[in-house]
């Protein structure tokens, strides 16, 4: 049960980016609810791979090009799904950050910090 409230919460924080943001565009909640699922999807499977591999210029860039390996994810899940679109690469750097500060408030209110 909390991993489908989990999953409506990121759906809902996948849409309050694309209401703040004019370069995020989300069609409807179902292929909000597609993005979010295949978001997590990628950020399970493909993040730690792509962290791995680029772990060189990330202790260089002082973890700084974590943000870049993010917004990639984001912008290639806006390319791939067709409910979903990201108008480019600082588009999906802004969407990235702040779909994780919404989702990161959100998941807070259903587990709280100790």
């Amino acid at each position: 049960m909390t991993l489908l409230l989990v999953w409506i919460l990121n759906s809902v924080a996948l849409l309050a980016v694309a209401y703040l943001l004019p370069g995020i565009v989300v069609a409807s909640f179902g292929s909000a609810m597609f993005a979010a699922l295949i978001l997590g999807l990628v950020n399970m499977l493909v993040r730690p791979v792509l962290v791995l591999l680029t772990l060189p210029i990330t202790i260089v860039t002082l973890g700084l090009f974590l943000f870049v390996i993010n917004a990639l994810l984001f912008w290639f899940v806006g390319s791939v799904l067709k409910g979903f679109q990201v108008q480019g690469f600082w588009w999906a750097v802004g969407g990235a950050i702040l779909y994780s500060i919404i989702s990161g408030f959100l998941s807070n209110l259903i587990h709280p910090p100790l």
